[in-house]
Parts: C-alpha cells; sequence; structure tokens
C-alpha cells in the first residue's frame, strides 16, 4: 500500500541516457549477444531504444505491458495489453524496461515470452529496486529506499497524476499547488510547466477552475 505522501524522484534526460549507457555496458561485458532486443512498453521503449543504438543493433521490438498508471497508481495485476507480433522462437532475446518496483511487469513479461519459445531470455533495466521480487540480469542502478521514479518521457503525464491527487481533497490556486506537490512528494515544478498541465487537465474535464482556485472533477 503506497502511502499518502512519498518521495519522487525525477530522472533527467542526461541521468536517462548515462544509465542506458552504464546498462549496455553490461550487457557487452557479460559476453550476452542478443538477436534481437525486446523493448516492454510503455517505460521500457527510450531505454530499449538507447540499448539498441549503443549495442549497434537493429533489431528491436516490443509490447505493452499493463499495472502501473500515472502517479503511482496500480491499475491491478500486470497484464499484457498489445502482444508480441514477430516469431521470436530459437532466439536470443534480451528483454527491456525502465525500472522493477514491485518486479511484476518483468515476471509477466518472461512468462509470456517463454510461450514463443525463445532460446534465451536475459532481462535488463536502468533501476532495480531492492523490493522487486524479480531480479534482473542486468541493472544499471540497485535502489534500496523506495521512492516513486519519473523519467522524462513520462513527466508531464505522471506529474499531471500528481496534480490531480493534489486536488482530490480541496481547490487550490496554483501556487498552492506548487507547494503540496512539494511537501507531499518533494516536486519541485516550474509555472510555466504547471500552467500547461491546468490547461491540458481543464480541456480533458478532469479539473475546473473558477476566480483563480482549481478542483478536481470526480469520475
Amino acid at each position: 500500500m503506497i502511502p499518502e505522501s512519498f518521495p519522487v524522484e525525477l530522472v533527467t534526460w542526461a541521468r536517462s541516457y548515462e544509465l542506458g549507457r552504464k546498462l549496455a555496458s553490461l550487457v557487452r561485458k557479460s559476453g550476452y549477444s542478443p538477436d534481437l532486443i525486446v523493448a516492454i512498453g510503455r517505460g521500457g521503449y527510450v531505454p530499449g531504444r538507447v540499448v539498441a543504438d549503443l549495442l549497434l543493433m537493429d533489431c528491436l521490438t516490443s509490447f505493452k505491458v499493463e499495472h502501473w498508471g500515472v502517479a503511482a497508481v496500480r491499475r491491478g495485476e500486470a497484464v499484457v495489453r498489445y502482444p508480441l507480433a514477430v516469431d521470436i522462437k530459437g532466439m536470443k532475446v534480451l528483454v527491456i524496461d525502465d525500472v522493477t518496483d514491485t518486479g511484476d511487469t518483468l515476471a509477466v513479461s518472461v512468462e509470456y515470452l517463454r510461450e514463443f519459445k525463445p532460446e534465451v531470455i536475459m532481462t535488463g533495466v536502468l533501476q532495480h529496486k531492492t523490493c522487486s521480487t524479480f531480479l534482473p540480469d542486468y541493472y544499471a542502478e540497485m535502489i534500496s529506499d523506495w521512492h516513486w521514479i519519473v523519467y522524462p518521457w513520462a513527466v508531464f503525464e505522471d506529474l499531471s497524476g500528481f496534480v490531480e491527487k493534489v486536488l482530490r481533497d480541496g481547490e487550490r490556486t496554483a501556487t498552492e499547488i506548487i507547494d503540496r506537490l512539494g511537501s507531499l512528494y518533494g516536486i519541485s515544478v516550474d509555472q510555466e510547466m504547471l500552467d500547461e498541465i491546468l490547461r491540458v487537465l481543464a480541456g480533458m474535464n478532469k479539473i475546473s477552475e473558477r476566480d483563480g482556485f482549481f478542483t478536481s472533477i470526480h469520475e
């Protein structure tokens, strides 16, 4: 059960790329030569492409698993939403994702891929949390103190989710939203990005605004 308040880390593009470089280096040094990289969507799309680039591989594909929603909201059990579209029988496969949290996504992914009878399945992530029940074969960084991680390819979506969270217990001004994001999650967001998030959420009828105060529209 995730508490109401918890630490959040915003990972930069530069840091993400460095983690990708380290991950690719670990794969290379291990001597494993995959025939195909399989990125788990959506979090593994960018890391998968980075690792493929650094391993000089053009054989890259993906499938999508749903488990986590935005802003640390769990959707239920991890399930394959959009399936694999290629034949991997007899191949050496490298499965890439961004992070192991519960470990359910990678566990379900490996079990799913085994149905296609590849020769070998190896797994790699940018960041591995020690609370995960699944231990990947490769990880660029180990994290022992749990916190929610927001990657740059999901920052707008996740921050939108956190904004919705802070509005569920009452109306707030933009300044109050910024303060609340900082006190609950340690998130620092600039006014320009917040204004864009508020416009998008209002356009999707998820929040309303009146006299400078924003309110969540509950479904």
